[in-house]
């Protein structure tokens, strides 16, 4: 009989959780801290009644009997599809406050299977506890771990945390031509530019916000949420959209995260949000990168004084002060506390990753855990920052971006089809010795991922604590 399956992968890390997976006539529940659950369920037809074809899928939290949270989605067992609910596009999942707790969960619509993107739904679910103070908790003022050198610590971070929002990319496709968003888009996406050549130009146009949010949006939180989850490291990639683009737009001609030649978050509002939440926040401190990782030369890069600019404008006014490598590097937590130098902001520093164009290039993560491996038995050595990146890169696969073009609609991303089954690997092992090995030396370790979630920052947090001793 006709069925869809579904996927679910859970993580908890709250004493009295519990996370129930349903469908009809079946459930799982999941109660165990620290465990990185991956269970299956199926919306079967013939659970379903005589000629029904549609079955909720459904997950609810408790803590101590009480319901937290609970999200649905209807999925019709015939066609796999998905109906009504409350996580039919990533717009529609943001995480959840609740009590003292942050639930954060996502949901891939799986189509077919094609270019071997999994074939069934993909949910994710973390229950966390709210760490936007972990700082001030884990390493308290006055302390023995306080004292010890900030760059001992390891850090949560979102990867491309710029790309949380289709708002800024959709205002600058309003007015840019046919042929302007084939030529940027289709020459910066490998595959894309034979596919969108086919389509008419009213087609072009309207698969073109789809194709972005399939290939480019890798946060679905704001910033603030972010923090408040865990993340304190951030890489940020400032500089002018693409000159095809801008002509005719109506956004401001500043600086913007550029994925590629997608523009996302203004620089300006990044500063600013991270300053509001460091003046409410005491105790923590923040690390920013800029750097300019795979932008195009179409898109104009600022210089030191107008990097300058735009920081000394947010911090006017404010009891923070700008800190730099050498601070983060010499000083301890404590001696950044009392200097009030809690925004230290790097400009391309020498850094060390995991990340490798061929290993990251998976829909399953076996060789980014190969790659993780290997590199842990003779870790690298002599680098500022040591990065540990729990995503995977499919979007380098040409046959997953043309499935994903050809099946581009609000609710599907093979970014998001990747990071459960990732996390369930790296973020295990980042916890084992092989993460032990990997932050052994003098550098500041950051922990990155696609989708920031509560476990990415208990694991985080965990390993700084076991760094500090």
């Amino acid at each position: 009989m006709p069925s869809k399956g579904i996927e679910c992968y859970s993580y908890i890390a709250v004493p009295g959780v519990e996370i129930d997976f349903s469908v009809p006539k079946n459930s799982v529940t999941k109660r165990d801290l620290h465990q990185f659950g991956n269970d299956h369920l199926e919306v079967e037809s013939n659970n379903l009644g005589r000629f029904k074809f549609t079955g909720r899928f459904e997950f609810k939290v408790r803590r101590d009997g009480r319901e937290l949270d609970t999200q649905w989605v209807d999925v019709n067992a015939l066609t796999g599809n998905l109906e009504n609910g409350t996580m039919n596009n990533l717009e529609q999942t943001p995480s959840v406050f609740a009590e003292d707790v942050i639930i954060a969960y996502g949901f891939y619509d799986a189509g077919p299977g094609h270019a071997g993107l999994p074939k069934q739904h993909q949910c994710y679910v973390t229950v966390t506890y709210n760490y936007e103070n972990w700082m001030r908790d884990s390493i308290s003022p006055n302390t023995e771990r306080a004292d010890k050198p900030f760059h001992r610590l390891v850090l949560p971070s979102s990867h491309d945390i710029g790309m949380n929002s289709l708002q800024t990319a959709q205002a600058l496709l309003q007015n840019a031509g046919t042929e302007v968003i084939k030529e940027v888009l289709g020459r910066s996406l490998p595959g894309v530019l034979d596919i969108i050549n086919k389509v008419s130009d009213e087609g072009v146009n309207a698969i073109a916000p789809n194709i972005i949010r399939a290939l480019a949006i890798t946060q679905k939180d704001s910033l603030d949420t972010v923090l408040k989850i865990g993340a304190r490291y951030f890489e940020f990639r400032p500089a002018k959209c693409h000159r095809q683009l801008q002509g005719g737009s109506p956004l401001e001609d500043t600086w913007y995260f550029q994925h590629g030649p997608i523009p996302g978050m203004l620089y300006h509002q990044f500063l600013h949000d991270i300053v509001e939440f460091l003046s409410t926040h005491g105790d923590e401190i923040v690390v920013i990168q800029n750097r300019w990782d795979g932008v195009p030369g179409e898109c104009p890069r600022p210089n030191d004084d107008e990097l300058g600019n735009v920081l000394n404008e947010v911090l006017q006014g404010r009891d923070i002060q700008a800190g730099n490598q050498d601070d983060m590097m010499q000083k301890s937590t404590q001696d950044l506390r009392n200097e009030r130098k809690r925004l230290i902001v790097l400009h391309e520093v020498n850094q060390v990753s995991n990340y490798d164009d061929a290993a990251n290039a998976t829909l399953n993560g076996d060789t980014m855990v190969v790659k993780l491996n290997d590199m842990s038995r003779d870790p690298p050595k002599g680098h500022v920052i040591t990065l540990l990146q729990c995503q995977a890169t499919a979007t380098n696969i040409r046959d997953i971006i043309v499935a994903s073009v050809m099946d581009s609609d609000v609710s599907t991303s093979p970014i998001l089809a990747t990071k459960p089954i990732c996390d369930g690997k790296i973020l295990p092992l980042l916890r084992s010795d092989t993460g032990k090995q990997l932050s052994s030396e003098d550098s500041v370790v950051v922990v990155l991922n696609d989708f920031f979630d509560g476990a990415t920052a208990d694991i985080a947090i965990t390993m700084c604590k076991d760094r500090l001793g």
